[in-house]
């Protein structure tokens, strides 16, 4: 079933305006013109596509202006992300087919008009990008020697998957998504509170949760300990890190995109994940939090995101010699002013010096008390980070130390460039058997205000109380420049709105460096 010309050209203005373009760009012309625009213009129609399992799927096409007659052109398949419906690429999928491509936008299942319930990334979401595939052969002007697979946060979860189960694929552009679902949304054995809520009410808002789904949630935020590894290994059957030699035999091109401050797929998962592959591939990483480093591309204005992302899809699916291919393949820009520093892998993004810092003496914490140490707010802190570099900060010297553990550097003599992962390590003996705590690293100016660099959570069950255990903790890779004459200063405390703890009342921490064992954060910086 299918609406055209008329219909689509109704349905293109609605979705302009719903992505908020301009207003010359959203109106209609009159007919006259608008026959004109058709026949210089890729045609957009809208379909029912038959996914798999017999669910209908709401979708729609681009094909290139004035396709001929017995020509194949390459095809690219984008599903939309968690929530969206299927208007969400029409900006980038008009482009694309104004550059030669088939371009096939699809609402993923559960969501919205799309049939079936939402099974995040499951079987059935990836038999759905074959059977799509499979219709786009059929429908249209698609060379399936040339098929390429993008898409945005649920949609880039969602192709990497499929790009291991569909040897027809060639290339894939996965922006703002995971490798790794549970290192996402349970890195540090503690539940991402703020994003796995988020996750779940807008699924509950504009889709379908499937049983399974409002199980695993419900067992998620309710810190089901004795439900933990089924949770665990529902989220490895959706993660494109545990089927990388299935990718890497397949042998797509796979662009990787992501933000520094994402607060609902941080980027370590994915830089983990970019160095297992043996295939071509790049790995982006800009300031900004969820979809934010694209999300103006979608809305037609300039993005470097996404022209890589066309560049990528030219020299992989079209056989463009356009540069992108010898390039530096690791690609970061600096959560500073700076521009684009480029890299042969990702460790040697931080394969200058290490600074490290000793955390000599010892900190005694009571839990369950947040000191103001934090690290912001989902979707708005990284944000405001992106576009003012006002992230999250905190007042190092009135952070109470009763709730407070805290170690600074000396000020630094020349300017300090973070790349990379920063590393902790210490030892902590616990009241209680179980507890979570959150190790934030500052920039800390003159007056004494901690600019966030990055964070971390961490959490144990079954210790022994009293008995002192080491933690090593990685906290999110960045790219922070500090100015000269600042410090460094480590905090930790038990209490961050963003994460689930697990302090029973009355719990205490105490972090110690041992002679034997001593504790110290690692800081890698750039090579001068």
């Amino acid at each position: 079933m299918e609406r055209t010309t008329t219909a689509a050209a109704v349905a293109a203005v609605l979705a302009a305006a719903a992505l908020g373009l301009a207003p010359h760009q959203a109106q209609a012309a009159p007919v006259p013109a608008a026959v004109v625009a058709e026949q210089a213009s890729p045609e957009l129609r809208f379909h029912d596509i038959p996914g798999s399992g017999g669910v209908t799927l709401k979708g729609n096409v681009f094909t290139p202006a004035g396709a001929e007659a017995g020509r194949k052109y390459p095809l690219i398949v984008l599903p939309t992300s968690w929530g969206m419906p299927q208007i969400e690429y029409i900006v980038q999928a008009k482009k694309l087919a104004d550059s030669g491509y088939v371009v096939v936008s699809y609402t993923s299942r559960g969501f919205w008009l799309s049939g079936g319930q939402i099974e995040v990334a499951g079987p059935p979401d990836v038999a759905d990008v074959s059977a799509v595939i499979d219709w786009a052969l059929a429908r249209t002007p698609a060379d399936p020697d040339l098929i390429g697979l993008g898409g945005v946060s649920y949609g880039a979860g969602i192709s990497l998957l499929a790009s291991a189960h569909d040897p027809r694929v060639k290339a894939v552009v996965a922006l703002s998504g995971w490798a790794d679902l549970i290192e996402s949304i349970y890195s540090g054995r503690t539940q991402h509170l703020q994003a796995a809520g988020l996750l779940g009410a807008a699924g509950f808002l504009t889709g379908r949760p499937g049983p399974e789904l409002q199980s695993i949630l419900g067992d998620f935020l309710g810190s089901r300990l004795d439900r933990e590894q089924q949770m665990i290994d529902w989220g490895k059957k959706r993660s494109a890190s545990e089927q990388v030699d299935r990718i890497n035999a397949n042998g797509p091109a796979v662009m990787l995109g992501n933000a520094w401050g994402d607060t609902i797929f941080p980027p370590n998962q994915y830089a983990a994940f970019f160095e297992r592959l043996t295939g071509p591939k790049r790995l982006e990483f800009r300031p900004g939090d969820h979809a934010t480093a694209e999300g103006s591309g979608l809305l037609g204005l300039p993005n470097d995101t996404w022209t890589n992302a066309h560049r990528w899809f030219d020299r992989y699916l079209k056989g463009e010699r356009n540069g992108v291919d010898t390039e530096a393949p690791v690609q970061v820009k600096s959560r500073g002013d700076g521009g684009y520093e480029g890299y042969a892998d990702w460790k040697s993004v931080g394969a200058g010096a290490t600074l490290k810092v000793p955390l000599a003496d010892s900190e005694h914490l009571f839990a369950n008390v947040d000191s103001g140490a934090n690290g912001g707010v989902v979707l708005l802190s990284s944000v405001l980070d992106q576009f003012f570099q006002a992230p999250p900060v905190a007042s190092i010297p009135l952070l109470p130390r009763a709730f407070a553990a805290v170690w600074q550097s000396e000020r630094q003599p020349t300017a300090r460039a973070i790349r990379g992962t920063v590393k902790l390590h210490t030892t902590v003996t616990p009241t209680k058997s179980d507890g979570t705590f959150v190790a934030y690293l500052y920039d800390v100016g003159p007056l004494g205000i901690g600019k966030l660099v990055s964070n971390a959570p961490y959490t144990f069950h079954g210790r022994a109380p009293g008995q002192a255990f080491g933690v090593d903790l990685e906290l999110f890779s960045t790219a922070y420049d500090v100015p000269a004459g600042h410090r460094l200063a480590l905090v930790v405390d038990t209490v961050d709105p963003l994460y689930i703890e697990h302090n029973p009342t009355g719990a205490q921490l105490t972090f110690s460096s041992p002679r034997n064992d001593p504790s110290y954060v690692s800081v890698p910086l750039r090579e001068q």
